[in-house]
Formats: structure tokens, C-alpha cells, sequence
């Protein structure tokens, strides 16, 4: 079974001390974000996996991505959550380059975001995936066009979004945009 599992957390810490985990290994490091919840041969030297990531995969054992994410620092509980992922994001707002460049994921972007009509979560992931390496000779084309190839994997092995993974950044964004603009009104008031 091929799978890749990421877990967004506003603390990653505080979880992984509440369950037994090895780091995972790549290259001759700790990885990132990478834990084992079940058993793997362990390097007690540099207190992580002693067979690096790709390895470990290829003999079966499953990795998970244990990440930081400080959006969520910003929710104050799960009701408050729940408010922020009913509303319907301002959308209109990803014309103002000082809103976008707050923005987890597209804040690099104001300048190509303001050219393109992203105004849902299909379009919000199919940018999130056009710029990526693998996708940028995308940028420019229509919509239609994009959508035809977006969620092709790449022939060569470039950096690419697989559609599960942006259509969840793209819920992490918005639910970031709905964030910033409730802080924005509060700042107002």
C-alpha cells in the first residue's frame, strides 16, 4: 500500500508526547515532520529511524507526517472552528495584495493571485497546485485548460500536488482568509 498521511497540528510537541513514536530518518538526519507509531529499527544515536524514510517505505513500514501548522493557534476552540469553516471566505479580498501576503501557502503569490478568478475551494486547490515546479508552464492558461491536466502526476519526478492534498491546503487557506478578515473587522470595532 502506497499512502501519504499528513496530520496538521498546532503543536506537534504536545502529541507526540502522548504517544509512543520514533522519528523517521532522511538522509542522514531526523526528517521534519516524519514519525513510526508502530516499530522500526532505531538509531539510538541520533534518536531516530535507522533506515531513511524511502527505505523504510519500500520494507513496508508506514510514515506519518506529524505537522506544524499556526493557523490553528488562532482557534480558540472547536465551535469557534466550526464558525470559521461555515462562512464563505472573501474571496474578493484575494485582489488586495496586503490580504493575500498573509495568507499560509499563497502569500508568495498576490501578484499572480490577482490575475486569476480563484473563487472557490476547487479553484483555491487547482492554484495551489499550479504553483508547484511541476505545473507552473500551467500559469496563464484558462481555468478549462488547467483542469485538464492539473492532477496529472508529471512525467519526470518535479515537486507535484496530488488533488487530496491540495484540496486541503485549499480548506486550511480559506478557513485562514475567514481568520485574518474576523481580525480585521475586530480591529475595526
Amino acid at each position: 500500500m502506497s499512502a501519504d498521511i499528513d496530520i496538521d497540528f498546532a503543536n506537534r510537541d504536545l502529541i507526540l508526547t502522548k504517544i509512543k513514536n520514533i522519528p523517521a530518518r532522511q538522509h542522514d538526519r531526523k526528517h521534519n515532520s516524519g514519525v513510526y507509531v508502530s516499530d522500526i529499527p532505531y538509531d539510538p544515536v541520533n534518536n531516530c529511524s535507522s533506515l531513511d524514510y524511502k527505505e523504510a517505505d519500500l520494507r513496508g513500514y508506514f510514515k506519518i507526517d506529524f505537522l506544524n501548522v499556526h493557523v490553528y493557534e488562532q482557534i480558540e476552540d472547536q465551535a469557534h472552528y466550526d464558525d470559521l469553516m461555515q462562512l464563505d471566505p472573501p474571496w474578493s479580498k484575494l485582489q488586495e495584495k496586503e490580504f493575500v501576503e498573509q495568507i499560509i501557502h499563497i502569500n508568495n503569490y498576490a501578484d499572480l493571485i490577482k490575475d486569476m478568478e480563484v473563487n472557490s475551494i476547487p479553484r483555491m486547490a487547482m492554484f495551489l497546485a499550479l504553483i508547484r515546479p511541476s505545473k507552473k508552464h500551467l500559469i496563464g492558461k484558462s481555468w478549462k485548460e488547467i483542469s485538464e491536466t492539473i492532477w496529472d502526476k508529471p512525467i519526470d519526478d518535479s515537486y507535484y500536488f496530488k488533488r487530496s492534498h491540495a484540496v486541503s491546503y485549499s480548506h486550511l487557506v480559506t478557513l485562514h482568509m475567514n481568520i485574518i478578515n474576523e481580525q480585521e473587522r475586530h480591529e475595526k470595532t
